[in-house]
């Protein structure tokens, strides 16, 4: 066996610094951090050849004392924590003293910092293990920081490091990252002499997420405020129809540092189901404040992951945070018109008209009035688009006899195969839609109720008010292609896919009905081994279980035996659908529904809704329109696609110039 001997100092600080710094962004991570614990209001950061040569770091912080600075370099020296006490209610971004050591064990580093009340700065080299003095010197309040040739003296790892594009994408990421965090920071990013990237500093969150993501990102964004037992949710989510391809824009903060966390992102895609297209993936920037003593920032060497004493709070103040946003918004997206040329009136052809197929002669001073020199003839306009043609309702191409009483209502779903869904007449659904109230404001409930969605223990989400009406005095002027419905409430255009609205509502009542009604025994029961925490997870949901159509003895455990489930599930491996609902309810999931049992009530919503090319009469999409301008949760399909579009009378007149 070979002889045990402590390692050398030198190789061990090696061994120390490659679990914090492992790239260029590491660096700039660490560095930042300590600039802001130090209470700078303005950070510059400039890199060269994406960090690998040149970082330097500039902040108008607190500074430090020249007899401090070689302690600063020591490992585990820090002003932030001094007893074992202090682990519990840390509130910096950096404590454990490691950061300067690291990284002058691997690169070569220049320090120049002076506190406001000194009358001189000073200068501290070290490089490796090669110290310097510190020195008096000349330098602004604040400290600034050069990295010089990181990985100089392991070779190995600089052999891994990436392209310098890559590496200099990963430090512009972390700095995005830091200045949402801390709005109030006026950051700038300077990369190969050219500036990349600069914030204000004015504190306002939108500002910072503007500067970082652009204009469009944050047009598109909802505000969220919610606090439920001690646990603060604040910042933006973003609408469904502008869902992004991958989960990067996912930014979640956790008292003011950027963490990566699984049960955030569970909390967040569930509030959003049945809300999404296929393979999008919802956006925020999130900031959550909590006590310091309710989560450990001390797991990963980076800082980059914690966790809580308790997921399931977290869990669900994020779920109900993102869909008391939702709710609120009322996802009534409005048509996005092109912005009209500003000299469209000295142009002899608007830029909305189509391109002439023979190339014309250079165009002449003309007024804009005077008929085109082409000898080609104006083609008549159709019909339909003469202005004084009328209305499509007020003169129908033909009558029908009694619409209502010769076909069945569209809201009498369609029988889909292998089963059997309730019917109803139109007088039933429209009882169904709730009355117009007289206040201007009620207090509406969340549309998944504790009761229906929430296990037991789940607490009973904070109401949000809403409108009571937004379209209250709603009239369906016809239909266009035989699959949108144009509706008018007041000054505003409303244009319905009546597939989509009906698939909807019909997904709504599967949901609402929980599927019990569709239970069904099973001849030979089937056994699923469960882990003890998912077995747990289940047994104490057993009512939730029940609504979902499911029925389970518990007496084999840790095997979960399925004594009943949904008729719809005939010829599924219900094996898998359990385990995948047990394991939902085990990460403290709100609507712990499996995605196999929502595919199938999107399945049967589709296949029993009305299609396109459908005939229906004004009194059925009348109703169906009530229906889905008072119903907030009737905002998109089952699959994701909007169900409305509106458009002010005002930008509808923009488009005929009417207004300018």
């Amino acid at each position: 066996m070979a002889v045990i001997s402590v390692l050398d100092k030198h190789v061990s600080e090696l061994i120390a610094a490659g679990e914090v710094i492992e790239r260029p962004s590491s660096v700039i991570k660490e560095l930042v951090e300590n600039s802001i614990d130090a209470g700078a209001r303005h950070i510059t950061v400039e890199i060269k050849n994406g960090g690998t040569t040149f970082m330097r770091i500039v902040d108008d912080g607190c500074g430090m004392a020249a007899e401090d600075v070689p302690t600063a370099f020591l490992r585990h020296a820090t002003s932030k924590i001094t007893e074992k006490a202090d682990l519990d209610t840390i509130c910096t971004l950096g404590f454990r003293g490691e950061a300067l050591a690291s990284i002058a064990a691997v690169a070569r580093v220049t320090v120049l910092t002076k506190r406001p009340q000194d009358d001189f700065g000073t200068k501290y080299e070290i490089a490796g293990a090669d110290a310097g003095v510190p020195e008096e010197c000349g330098c602004p309040d604040g400290t600034t920081l050069i990295i010089k040739d990181l990985f100089f003296n392991v070779p190995a790892r600089r052999k891994f490091m990436k392209r310098d594009s890559a590496e200099g994408n990963a430090v512009s990421q972390i700095i995005q990252k830091i200045a949402i965090s801390h709005p109030e920071i006026a950051f700038r990013f300077i990369r190969d002499n050219k500036m990349e990237f600069h914030s204000d500093g004015s504190g306002t969150l939108l500002a910072a997420i503007h500067a970082v993501y652009g204009r469009d990102f944050a047009r598109d964004l909802l505000p969220v405020d919610y606090e439920q037992d001690g646990v603060s949710v604040k910042g933006f989510v973003i609408k469904p129809l502008y869902a992004k391809n991958n989960r990067s824009f996912q930014n979640f903060f956790v008292n003011t540092r950027y963490v990566r966390s699984r049960a955030c992102t569970v909390a967040l895609e569930s509030a959003y189901e049945n809300l999404l297209m296929t393979n999008k993936f919802p956006a925020c920037v999130l900031m959550l404040q909590m006590p310091p003593d309710t989560l450990d920032v001390n797991i990963h060497p980076a800082k980059a992951e914690v966790r809580f004493s308790d997921e399931k709070t977290i869990i669900n103040a994020i779920y109900f945070a993102v869909k008391n946003a939702l709710l609120k918004a009322g996802l009534i997206y409005e048509f996005q018109t092109r912005k009209p040329a500003q000299d469209w009136y000295a142009k002899p052809e608007p830029e909305y008209t189509q391109q002439p197929l023979v190339p014309e002669e250079p165009k002449k001073a003309a007024p804009p009035l005077q008929p085109s020199p082409s000898p080609k003839k104006a083609e008549p306009l159709p019909v339909g688009a003469m202005p004084f043609a009328a209305p499509p309702v007020s003169v129908p191409e033909k009558k029908e006899p009694a619409p209502m009483q010769q076909k069945p209502s569209i809201f009498a779903e369609k029988t889909p195969p292998k089963m059997a869904i309730e019917t109803g007449d139109m007088q039933e659904c429209e009882q169904a839609a709730p009355p117009v109230q007289p206040e201007p404001a009620k207090t509406v409930q969340m549309a998944e109720t504790p009761q229906e969605t929430a296990p037991p223990t789940v607490p009973a989400p904070q109401v949000a008010e809403i409108e009571t009406d937004p379209f209250p005095d709603v009239k369906v002027i016809g239909e266009l292609f035989a699959n949108y419905i144009l509706a008018q409430s007041g000054d505003t255009m409303i244009i319905i896919d009546k597939h989509a609205a009906h698939e909807r509502v019909i997904f709504e009542k599967l949901r609402r009905d929980n599927c019990r009604q569709y239970q069904q025994m099973l001849l030979a029961p089937c056994r699923v081994l469960l882990t003890m925490d998912e077995f747990s997870a289940m047994e104490e949901n057993t009512e939730l279980l029940g609504r979902l159509g499911f029925a389970f003895d518990f007496s084999q455990k840790p095997y979960a035996v399925t004594t009943a489930a949904p008729v719809f599930f005939d010829g599924l491996n219900i094996d898998e659908i359990v385990q995948e609902l047990a394991h939902n309810l085990f990460l403290g999931k709100v609507n712990p529904q499996t995605h196999l049992l929502d595919d199938m009530l999107h399945e049967l919503a589709c296949k029993s809704a009305i299609r396109a090319n459908d005939k229906n009469s004004i009194e059925e999409l009348q109703s169906l329109t009530e229906r889905v301008c008072r119903d907030e949760n009737i905002r998109h399909c089952p699959h994701g696609r909007p169900v409305m579009f509106t458009m002010s009378k005002y930008n509808l007149e923009k488009q005929f110039r009417r207004k300018v």
